[in-house]
C-alpha cells in the first residue's frame, strides 16, 4: 500500500518533529542553567532508550532512525550532563 519513498518521507518527518521537540528544552537549559524541574531518572532512561534506537537504526541501516536518535541524543545528553552537574 505504501511506497518505500512514502515510508522514508514519513520516517524523516517523524525524525525532524521528535528531534525538534528537544531543542526548546536544551536552549532553555543552556540559557538559564536551571535543571531543577527535570527528572534525572527520566533523562537517564531516555538516553538509554535513544542509544538503543540509534543502535537499532545502525543495525537496520535506516537513516531516519539513525538521524532522529543520533541528533536527539546530542540534546538529551547535553541536558543530562547539565542535570548531573547540578545535583
Amino acid at each position: 500500500m505504501f511506497t518505500e519513498q512514502f515510508s522514508e518521507i514519513l520516517g524523516m518527518t517523524a525524525a525532524v518533529l521528535t528531534t525538534a521537540a528537544f531543542i526548546p528544552q536544551a536552549f532553555k537549559v543552556y540559557r538559564t542553567g536551571n535543571t531543577s524541574s527535570i527528572s534525572l531518572t527520566m533523562f537517564i532512561i531516555l538516553n538509554l532508550g535513544l542509544l538503543c534506537w540509534l543502535s537499532y537504526g545502525i543495525i537496520l541501516n535506516k537513516f531516519p532512525i539513525i538521524f532522529a536518535n543520533g541528533f536527539t541524543m546530542i540534546f538529551a545528553v547535553y541536558i543530562l550532563v547539565k542535570k548531573m552537574r547540578s545535583e
